[in-house]
């Protein structure tokens, strides 16, 4: 399974971005999304992740209510739409799969990883 993130960018505090996941590979469409970000100097941290079995979702506190993670599974791609951007957002956020579809917001369930793609909130 191959992902590439994109959609990041430089967004004033308050502003909107969407971040985009494409997911290649036969075996690519059962596995639930994650997305991750780290920060310069700063411990990877969760975000969102989505299964494919369902959709449900979960969230870390600190994005919950301003962020949303959708997938579509016939263009193998997921998403993550991003709104009331905080400077505190500022980092390289990733998108991972993981084959057994378990929703895990441990960054150790996820066996396969994009990139990153980097998102500036200045204030």
């Amino acid at each position: 399974v191959q992902l590439q993130a994109s959609g990041g960018g430089l967004v004033q505090a308050g502003g909107s971005l969407r971040l985009s996941c494409a997911a290649s590979g036969r075996s690519s469409r059962n596995h639930a999304v994650g997305w991750f970000r780290q920060a310069p100097g700063k411990e990877r941290e969760f975000v969102a992740a989505i299964r494919w079995s369902g959709g449900s979702t979960v969230y870390a506190d600190s994005v919950k209510g301003r962020f949303i993670i959708s997938r579509d599974n016939a263009k193998k791609m997921a998403y993550l739409q991003m709104n009331s951007l905080k400077p505190e957002d500022t980092a390289l956020y990733y998108c991972a799969a993981d084959k057994y579809d378990s929703g895990s917001s441990s960054g150790r369930a996820y066996s396969y990883w994009g990139q990153g793609t980097q998102v500036t909130v200045s204030s």
